[in-house]
């Protein structure tokens, strides 16, 4: 089974916006704040992203199967798809 990592920080516009879409869309997912863990923000620069939230994806290896930053409806409704 694939998971869901949401890493955020506080007061993120985008990051609300994620979380309500995944939300309405029933898919869990968990939410790392990246204020107070280093290890996480420096998976999400390694993975190439400065912006929060940075979604990643990971299979039941815990390999990462697709990351993003930013609001992504687009990305968010095809996990909707996949989860359906």
């Amino acid at each position: 089974m694939a998971t869901l990592t949401v890493y955020s920080k506080p007061s993120c516009v985008q990051c609300t916006a994620t979380y309500r879409r995944l939300d309405a869309l029933g898919i869990d997912y968990a939410v790392v704040d990246l204020s107070e863990d280093a290890a996480a923000l420096a998976l999400t620069k390694r993975l190439g992203h400065l912006q929060a939230p940075v979604v990643v994806l990971r299979d039941r290896d815990e390999c990462v199967v697709d990351h993003w930053s930013g609001f992504r409806p687009d990305k968010i409704d095809a996990l909707g798809l996949l989860a359906a």
